[in-house]
């Protein structure tokens, strides 16, 4: 080795500062923020901020319509409610995502029911998907993890074949296109998270989307109290009647502002996402047994996240897949790279799905339908599971790809580097 490894005692590569904390807050936002104190509306359900940024948000993706929300869950929770989902109907999503996707179904008293991934998209595996459709299949959620778009024309085309509606989990994806289209608008309704860690961030936050009216006026009435949202405006005569179990779950008109002052820039933190991450996957393209994230050719990446797997034997090293993810982990984060883990486990593992008496008796359905035994064996997705053991993210959500210069990519690549030529010594010295 010619230099020492900062886990060793050696100099970290990356310099301390350099790297932007996300998200780029600039005076803009600022004043968006200050100017709603300013008119004195705060609130409401037609408030201007909110109201403005649905019909933005809405054409900006290319949908007829666009309710914001508190959270990307809630939005999920919301398009299931709009299908008037009943306890006991299943809904297909993937494997590998972040839990929400799976607990927005469990609020709408409906059963996750996995499916594995695609082993380069990290996506829903449709061949999968179709192995998991009973007569209990109310809705398939494709989720576009990472900012990548799912197989979505395979997945539509089982979809229809058995009559069932698809919903875009796109919490992750704003901006991103599948066959020169934006994403959320290009199934029967999607979902996006605005939560301060995405790549439009807007504090917290969500959108519901369709291009049905019938869905969305569902929709937006268990999104207000369960009330009619034609009456809604009327500040006279509002009945205030509720007519399904509603919720809350508007937006708010600070987080509104920020998010469309965030909006007007989202092209550009795309654009420096996928830039940096071109800088990275050319500069590892050479190292063996480390794989950058695959894009398809029909399809555009966010890099919201960007993760890399490791093959410990295309390195010649013996040593489990975990074990060498745990030790670069370690070793990079020690050189000042923002490396980590997200996520160590397909869903179905977490302990909320193990157990047996309908989650904990939280739900109306305490026991498994009839039509299926619905059991959660972690070892029945092995694409997620290998992923998850043998990968990493370079970047974070406090310090995503969108959020940083160039400059940083490099001092990335020449940390990545100094300890792919030390990962040898690392091995011996675990071993000792």
């Amino acid at each position: 080795m010619s230099e020492r490894l900062a886990i060793q005692g050696g100099t970290p590569t990356v310099p301390p500062g350099i790297q932007q904390v996300w998200p780029r807050i600039l005076p803009e936002d600022k004043a968006a923020v200050m100017a709603v104190l300013d008119r004195g509306i705060i609130g409401g359900a037609d408030a201007p901020e909110a109201t403005a940024l649905q019909q933005e948000f809405a054409d900006y993706i290319g949908a007829r319509y666009c309710l914001a929300t508190n959270s990307g869950t809630s939005a999920l929770q919301l398009a299931l409610l709009a299908l008037d989902v009943s306890p006991g109907d299943e809904i297909i999503t993937s494997a590998f995502s972040f839990s929400a996707s799976a607990l927005a179904i469990l609020h709408a008293n409906a059963i996750p029911i996995f499916a594995d991934i695609d082993p380069r998209t990290f996506t829903l595996d449709p061949k999968h998907v179709e192995q998991l459709i009973t007569p209990r299949t109310r809705a398939i959620i494709p989720v576009h993890i990472h900012g990548l778009p799912a197989d979505l024309d395979e997945i539509r085309a089982i979809a229809d074949r058995h009559g069932i509606p698809v919903i875009e989990d796109a919490c992750q994806a704003h901006g991103a296109t599948y066959k020169n289209r934006r994403v959320g608008a290009l199934a029967s309704m999607g979902a996006f998270s605005l939560n301060y860690t995405k790549s439009l961030p807007g504090g917290e936050g969500g959108f519901f989307v369709t291009n049905d009216e019938a869905l969305v006026e569902r929709a937006n009435r268990f999104r207000i109290f369960g009330e009619r949202s034609d009456r809604l405006d009327d500040e006279l005569f509002r009945p205030y009647h509720s007519y399904v179990i509603g919720w809350n779950h508007r937006s708010q008109e600070m987080p509104a502002a920020f998010t469309r002052s965030q909006l007007r820039r989202l092209d550009e933190n795309n654009a420096r996402a996928a830039s940096n991450a071109a800088i990275l996957t050319e500069g590892l393209k050479d190292l063996p047994g480390i794989q950058p994230p695959h894009v398809p050719a029909d399809r555009t990446h966010t890099f919201q996240k960007y993760r890399v797997r490791l093959y410990p034997e295309q390195m010649g090293l013996d040593i489990d897949p975990q074990r060498l993810r745990n030790m670069l982990l370690r070793a990079l984060r020690a050189e000042g790279v923002e490396a980590v883990l997200w996520h160590t486990t397909p869903l179905p593992a977490y302990p909320l799905f193990q157990q047996r008496t309908g989650y904990g008796g939280q739900f109306p359905w305490t026991v498994p339908p009839a039509s299926r035994d619905i059991t959660y064996d972690p070892n029945a997705y092995p694409e997620a599971t290998s992923l998850l053991h043998g990968s990493l993210l370079l970047g974070s959500e406090r310090y995503p790809l969108s959020g940083q210069d160039a400059t940083v990519m490099t001092y990335v690549l020449e940390a990545v580097h100094k300890v792919y030529a030390g990962l040898e010594e690392l091995v011996a010295a675990e071993k000792v």
